[in-house]
């Protein structure tokens, strides 16, 4: 398995930044462009890198916000995989800035091969997209910064995911974990039937060194998590107690992983 870091929040090297993600996930002798962040980065820097996404399988937008999915119209066709809810009109709850995608589901229809699923996904018979993902646990999403246009909380339902799954147990890429870490790795042994969890990685949405974090921390020492790699919307307080547990080494923008 190898995952390009096409976009990220912080920059390696060579390569430039933005508030954003975007991985080139290589698996199970298929493509996958996981996210295109918010602008056309994501594509200069593959060309730095040389990671070909003209020939990709499938896209998958984690969920619709501009961060995850604006970069969408510097591309010109191919499979687009996502949850219905990815196209509705959000907004900080703070000061209603628009946070959702720039192309509504019409546009990107006439660009893609739109499919839209509440449902999990297989992707291949080792790649599969979560679907819209259960909150079970009583510590993650219980709070929200977001509205919908009517004023409405929006708990950002469109969030998922995808499992991939390697010899070493379920290997889970999430966008911004708006669902929850946890919710999100249940779900993942939920659908493959697979307990062992051999990594995690991508946005946690984790903010604070807080009972979320704490209670995240836990299950990932539970189940004996090998690799734990937060990044995106990650910040500083939890990142620090995720580094203290398990020392990861912090991704960036450039990046070339291989499991």
């Amino acid at each position: 398995m190898k995952i390009s870091i096409l976009t990220d929040n912080y920059p390696g090297a060579f390569y430039q930044a933005e508030h954003g993600l975007s991985y080139l996930i290589e698996h199970d002798s298929k493509k996958i462009l996981f996210d295109t962040g918010q602008s056309d980065l994501f594509l200069k820097n593959a060309g730095k890198m040389n990671a070909d996404i003209d020939n990709i399988d499938a896209i998958i937008l984690s969920h619709g916000h501009f961060d995850h999915g604006n970069g969408l119209e510097y591309l010109t066709g191919g499979t687009l995989i996502c949850h219905p809810g990815c196209f509705v009109k959000r907004y900080r709850k703070n000061d209603r800035t628009f946070i959702g995608l720039k192309k509504s589901k019409k546009e990107l229809s006439s660009i893609f091969n739109l499919q839209t699923s509440r449902e999990p996904l297989k992707i291949s018979e080792n790649i599969i997209f979560l679907g819209e993902i259960p909150r079970v646990t009583d510590f993650e999403s219980q709070s929200t910064s977001f509205i919908f246009e009517d004023g409405t909380p929006d708990f950002v339902i469109d969030d998922s995911a995808i499992a991939l799954i390697t010899q070493e147990g379920l290997f889970v890429i999430t966008g911004c974990g708006h669902s929850g870490i946890v919710n999100t790795l249940l779900q993942a042994k939920k659908v493959t039937g697979i307990q062992k969890i051999s990594g995690i990685m991508g946005g946690f949405h984790l903010k604070n060194l807080d009972k979320q974090t704490n209670e995240t921390i836990r299950f990932l020492k539970e189940n004996k998590v090998k690799y734990v790699l937060p990044s995106h919307c990650t910040e500083l307080p939890a990142l620090t107690a995720f580094y203290e547990s398990f020392g990861f080494r912090y991704v960036k923008t450039g990046d070339i992983l291989n499991f």
